[in-house]
């Protein structure tokens, strides 16, 4: 694509010092690292940037300490697990901004790592302290922003700290996030599918308002289909569903129409008397739901008729389940769609990007993790990318 960024790897690092906000807030028991997925996840950038002899000063955050040294946040144990993956020492400063700091930094040779404390322990950093973010910018030459994940927060390393640099780029990381979500809904190959599931409509209301104006066609699953169908009139049963936000699917659904975008419900239920798993269910249809019973996922034909829809889309962008997956075999239609996503996505037919809520938790549970296009580990930036929001992250590294 033409990008409007600029990517680390287009320009000189070498002998440079390049501050590299990372998202390494990661899972830590008794000290040790307990899922080091985010950190293999930037490994191939910090290579490379090594490679070309930068002098990498890592910035990232830790939990939730408000501002203030709490020493079990410290980030020494990610440091530790970073050093391993790299092959290579991983200081850790404590005197971020201070003389200590800056001698750190001053110490670093070519190739050399060296990690920041948890920037959180500091109040300026949530605040967007544009003072905290100059002490941090007197430390570098070069910002390269490589967390997504961290860029719908306007935070000073985030967002105050690029714009104060000479230099600011993307980071290989987070230029594949760029790259893959402006080709599935900024400038996507159609036609353009949106599968989004979910419990509740009122969560992902704007995502929904928003895709509706960009996609061809939307398929609804999980507890929020269900209020789409009783907005057209079906019975539900006992079925998780928001009564009081009938009049916005309506809504939703004229939105749609009025945009081209055909919005996709289930035909058919599988249902229970009980919401766990392995439990007694059938196959239901329309008006066949009992006054007992709740839909808690697709039927078998409805996975079928998506998948066989999806066979003709050149993009596909899925948020959330199609049902209740955490119990069998209320997993089946997400199961089923997600494995016919995976084989469009290998053939060559789709682009395929997902990410967001449980979705990377469901599509594990289908065995495809790693059989999509792109998967986005990023939570809360991915939905409100969803949504067209701003993200001050990435919109401060535009040139």
């Amino acid at each position: 694509m033409n990008s409007p960024f600029l990517f680390v790897d287009q320009i000189n690092t070498s002998g440079k010092r390049c501050l590299v906000r990372l998202d390494l807030n990661v899972p830590i028991a008794d000290g040790v690292v307990g899922d080091d997925t985010r950190i293999r996840r930037i490994l191939p950038g910090l290579r490379a940037l090594r490679e070309t002899g930068a002098r990498l000063v890592i910035l990232t955050h830790l939990g939730r300490p408000k501002g203030k040294v709490v020493p079990d946040m410290s980030v020494k144990p990610v440091a530790a697990a970073l050093s391993a993956l790299l092959g290579c020492e991983v200081p850790v400063e404590s005197d971020v901004t201070g003389p200590g700091g800056h001698a750190a930094v001053e110490r670093l040779a070519d190739g050399d790592v060296l990690m920041m404390e948890n920037l959180r322990f500091h109040p300026g950093e949530e605040a967007n302290d544009p003072d905290f973010a100059a002490a941090l910018a007197a430390l570098g030459e070069v910002y390269v922003g490589d967390a997504f994940s961290c860029t719908h927060r306007a935070h000073a390393s985030v967002e105050a700290l690029p714009r104060l640099m000479e230099v600011a780029t993307a980071g290989r990381s987070l230029g594949e996030e760029l790259t893959a979500l402006h080709n599935a809904l900024a400038d996507p190959a159609r036609p353009v599918a949106a599968i989004v599931g979910g419990a509740k409509v009122s969560t992902k209301l704007q995502v929904l308002e928003n895709l509706v104006k960009n996609v061809d066609s939307l398929v609804l699953g999980g507890g929020m289909a269900n209020t789409f169908l009783l907005a057209r009139g079906q019975d539900v049963g006992a079925s998780l569903v928001e009564a009081d936000m009938v009049d916005t699917a309506r809504a939703i659904e004229a939105s749609a129409k009025a945009n081209g975008c055909h919005i996709v419900l289930p035909e058919d239920f599988l249902v229970a008397g009980e919401f766990a798993a392995n439990v007694p269910h059938r196959v239901a249809g329309p008006g066949d739901v009992g006054e007992g019973e709740m839909i808690l996922d697709a039927g078998p034909a409805s996975a079928q008729d998506v998948a066989h829809q999806l066979e003709t889309c050149r993009t596909v962008v899925w948020n959330g389940p199609m049902g209740a997956f955490e119990f069998p075999p209320f997993d089946s239609a997400t199961n089923h769609v997600a494995k016919a996503v995976a084989t469009l996505t290998a053939d060559g037919a789709m682009m395929s990007v997902a990410g967001g809520g449980d979705t990377l938790a469901a599509l594990a549970n289908a065995g495809v993790s790693d059989q999509f296009t792109y998967v986005s580990t990023a939570g809360g930036a991915f939905l409100e990318w969803l949504e067209g929001r701003v993200l001050p992250g990435v919109e401060v590294l535009r040139r």
